[in-house]
């Protein structure tokens, strides 16, 4: 018999080598290197959608060049579930014929905000592919989330084939598939879950749902280094890539888009977990806040822009005297090395030594911020920590710091400020350069500064 040839391919960018590396040669990750059977020289029959309007049949596939004008589009190009948070995050609700990605940590409820979407569509017919459970487990689900829906079709399979043909029978509206990793294609010798079947199978559910058309989820775990499991080429593939984030000791989640052709990228959506599902929170700012303590040092309130969203977060920090040779430098919900800068700017521009004392940050929520507006509440809160004086607990924060010292002005302040009037605060400190023009809201004090000198002494 003739040797089977093999080959190792990356799990994390899908480059191919003939022989096994500890490292990547194309993305440089380490240990990603998993052994495959190479494809055979003969080309598999390329698996093609059949359907109305479809794409077989000479060489253009039925389809034809057409005007832009001549494209027809329906009366309702969006599906609004009614979970606004969610509507939300898809940018006002679910596209019709969009294929998103929702990726995630194993159990923190990823199946569970799916299979509560049947709960609001309960006009659309929802094909729910299950590749990890059984019908009956679905069915126990079910029952502890309220659904009962006879528009809800349930189809334990994983092979593509079999799953292309039941959504041309069924034609549904939406078509859940938990999850892509699965899911394979039985002409590849690979195994389900690698980066070939992932890849192929993704690529011949993309046709499908172009051309039914379909709205498709995709569920898919996340590796230890929190990105997608699977080539990086499948963010590309597809419309939307939402991150399901969040503790699963703790009750709230955060959804959160990364990536939408359809609408404002980098919204999140927060539920709470609870027994019977997941349930939208209205008003984060006011979740966030609501065990927020006074009068103590390190504490300042800062104003995040998530999407098009206003977000009110506290951030804390601490600083205390090390008893290491080299100082700890520990974060949660914010970038270390972005801190690390702004602990120098400190040193630098306002006399501040850290180099004997470790600094811990922590953004309470399990928010993360990446926005540069958080960078002046971030120093304003170490700061404070490290002159054991508190901050004022009525002052909201929202500045970028820069090398020198200066505070650099931020976008959309007016959602801003409304958000700090609307939850009850006092005064804002913000960019000096932000004050022009500004129709600030009644009621609400600006504190316009353009050096970090003048914001610790009007804060602390």
């Amino acid at each position: 018999m003739p040797r089977t040839k093999t080959r190792f391919v990356c799990q994390s960018c899908g480059h191919d080598a003939p022989r096994w590396t500890g490292q990547c040669p194309g993305c440089g990750d380490w240990n990603t290197m998993v052994e495959e059977i190479a494809p055979s020289s003969v080309k598999a029959p390329v698996m093609r959608v059949r359907a109305n309007g479809g794409r077989l049949g000479g060489a253009y596939g039925g389809v034809r060049p057409q005007k832009l004008g001549d494209v027809a589009l329906p009366a309702q190009p969006r599906l609004v579930t009614g979970l606004a948070e969610f509507d939300r995050v898809m940018g006002g609700g679910i596209l019709r014929g969009s294929l998103t990605l929702l990726a995630g940590d194993p159990g923190i409820g990823k199946s569970t905000l799916m299979m509560g979407l049947a709960r609001y569509l309960t006009e659309q017919t929802v094909l729910y592919v299950t590749g990890e459970e059984s019908a009956q487990q679905v069915k126990l689900r079910a029952q502890r989330l309220g659904i009962d829906s006879d528009a809800f079709y349930v189809f334990p399979e994983t092979n593509v084939e079999a799953i292309m043909a039941a959504a041309q029978d069924l034609q549904p509206d939406v078509m859940i598939v938990d999850s892509i990793q699965t899911v394979y294609r039985p002409d590849l010798t690979s195994a389900p879950g690698s980066v070939a079947q992932v890849r192929e199978s993704t690529a011949v559910l993309l046709d499908l749902t172009k051309t039914l058309p379909v709205s498709t989820f995709l569920v898919g775990h996340v590796t230890k280094a929190g990105s997608i499991a699977g080539p990086r080429v499948l963010e590309h593939m597809v419309d939307t890539v939402l991150y399901f984030e969040g503790d699963r000791h703790h009750a709230y989640r955060v959804l959160r888009s990364v990536k939408n052709r359809f609408g404002p990228a980098h919204e999140i959506g927060v539920f709470e977990m609870r027994d019977k599902g997941l349930v939208e929170v209205k008003n984060p700012s006011e979740l966030f806040l609501s065990e927020r303590n006074y009068g103590q040092s390190g504490s300042v309130v800062v104003c995040a822009m998530e999407g098009t969203r206003p977000l009110l977060v506290e951030v804390q920090a601490l600083v205390t005297p090390t008893s290491y040779g080299t100082p700890q430098r520990t974060v949660t919900g914010f970038d270390t090395r972005r801190l690390q800068l702004l602990l120098a700017v400190l040193e630098k521009r306002e006399g501040h030594r850290f180099s004997q004392h470790d600094v811990f940050l922590n953004v309470a929520g399990g928010v993360r911020l990446e926005e540069p507006a958080v960078d002046l509440g971030v120093a304003l809160a170490v700061a404070s920590s490290f002159r054991d004086v508190p901050a004022d607990s009525n002052t909201v924060v929202a500045g970028e710091v820069g090398l020198g010292g200066e505070i650099r002005a931020v976008a959309r302040i007016e959602p801003r400020l409304a958000e700090a009037k609307q939850l009850g605060f006092e005064r804002m400190l913000l960019p000096k350069a932000n004050t022009k023009n500004l129709d600030a809201p009644k009621g609400l004090e600006l504190l316009a500064v353009s050096q970090l000198s003048e914001a610790l002494d009007l804060v602390l």
